[in-house]
């Protein structure tokens, strides 16, 4: 009987984790996997995105329709975000995992002032001088922003030039899905070759987990709290739609997130995910999904703001109600900037200490344990992603699965 690959992705976890834990000399063995299997769904991310964004736009139809949907999606993407970083503020207020901490983890970390853009010159920076320098360096925004222009203008030209594009791009789309289906083939192997190398690096985990516990409690209770209490709320009374069926229709994604700690990465396997096990139509997920994995970053928010307020403590600096909301606000704005790579939101956490006079050192503090975070938070944004699709496409008068 053949084994599904949700179970054969958890099978290859429980077993890199052994492997790098009692097989650390021989890690490099089985690496080279995970790295191939990573180079290969980042070679799909910009053309599945251009074209899926672009044919997406187009089936929309009129500038009425597309506003609508847009509207949509961005309410959802602000109300859970704001859910996820109030959620966190809570938890850190109350565990406090800062006071008393043990300053001797920080460590130095570079190219922290690179990071620093004000959010103003991040919408600057959105519009591309270079469409095909945003191609290369894989600049999300400017790539959705042109993809999104693009698209709509396609509804305005003459019919045989509309016919003509329309065929064009949802081919396109079409046969980067059959590559990414491809590429999904051997989620299992690149699973294996990555927390293997993954779980080798941590010199002595059961110690990290004793020094950073409280701090990474406060996060990782935070992200169960949204992801197991706020979403499935949200999915059961404003989408109509049943959490576990949900739940277990994206397993398959939500075990790659976690894997990778990339969202942009996983986004193939979503769209797939949402669209053949959900029910959710290809005008609804080429929008959302691809638009959701550059800026919809529920976990990645609240663990900026957690992250904040636990280097404040460690340093005995009290942040007063409004310089805590100033951070829920920076928070937000910051998890739109932060790319669906690993290690993303632990960059961007510098605009949140910037924004309330913390000392950007602090960031090292937390460096010993950003990578095991990073897992729990991207899935958190991906479960986030396949849920808002959900709703939306609920909310448009579609019959789903779930």
């Amino acid at each position: 009987m053949k084994i599904k690959l949700h179970w054969q992705i958890l099978i290859a976890f429980a077993l890199s984790v052994l492997f790098g834990a009692f097989l650390k000399d021989y890690v490099y063995l089985v690496s080279w996997m995970g790295t191939i299997f990573l180079r290969a769904l980042r070679m799909v991310i910009v053309p599945l995105i251009l074209t899926s964004i672009i044919s997406g736009i187009v089936n929309v139809g009129t500038g009425e329709n597309l506003g609508r949907l847009g509207l949509k999606t961005l309410s959802y993407y602000i109300v859970t975000s704001l859910l996820a970083i109030v959620t966190g503020l809570f938890f850190v207020n109350l565990i406090k995992p800062g006071v008393g901490s043990e300053l001797g983890l920080s460590d130095k970390v570079s190219g922290l002032e690179m990071a620093t853009d004000s959010f103003g010159d991040t919408l600057i920076n959105i519009i591309p001088t270079n469409i095909f320098d945003a191609f290369s360096k894989g600049g999300m925004l400017s790539i959705i922003f042109f993809a999104i222009i693009f698209g709509f203008f396609i509804t305005k030209v003459n019919s045989k030039s509309r016919v003509f594009l329309t065929d064009f791009f949802q081919s396109s789309f079409d046969v980067m899905m059959k590559i990414t289906m491809f590429i999904i083939r051997f989620t299992p192997l690149g699973v294996f070759g990555i927390v293997a190398k993954v779980v080798s690096e941590q010199a002595d985990i059961i110690s990290l987990f004793e020094r950073m516990g409280l701090y990474m409690l406060a996060v990782i209770l935070a992200l169960i709290v949204h992801a197991g209490i706020s979403l499935p709320l949200l999915l059961k009374f404003v989408g109509k739609v049943n959490p576990l069926k949900h739940l277990k229709a994206v397993t398959t994604p939500l075990l790659t997130a976690f894997s990778t700690s990339s969202s942009s990465a996983t986004l193939p396997l979503t769209m797939t995910a949402v669209e053949e096990n959900d029910g959710v139509s290809n005008k609804i997920t080429s929008f959302t999904l691809p638009l959701g994995a550059t800026i919809n970053m529920d976990g990645t928010a609240l663990y900026e703001l957690v992250a904040a307020m636990f280097i404040a403590q460690a340093y005995g600096i009290e942040l007063t109600y409004y310089q805590q909301f100033i951070g829920v606000f920076t928070a937000l704005l910051a998890s739109i900037g932060a790319a669906g790579i690993p290690m993303a939101g632990f960059v961007m956490i510098s605009i949140v200490l910037s924004a309330l006079g913390l000392p950007l050192e602090g960031v090292g503090l937390i460096l010993a344990v950003d990578r095991i975070l990073d897992m729990f938070r991207t899935s958190v944004n991906v479960w986030s992603d396949s849920c808002g699709a959900v709703i939306i496409a609920k909310s448009e008068g579609e019959k789903l699965n779930v």
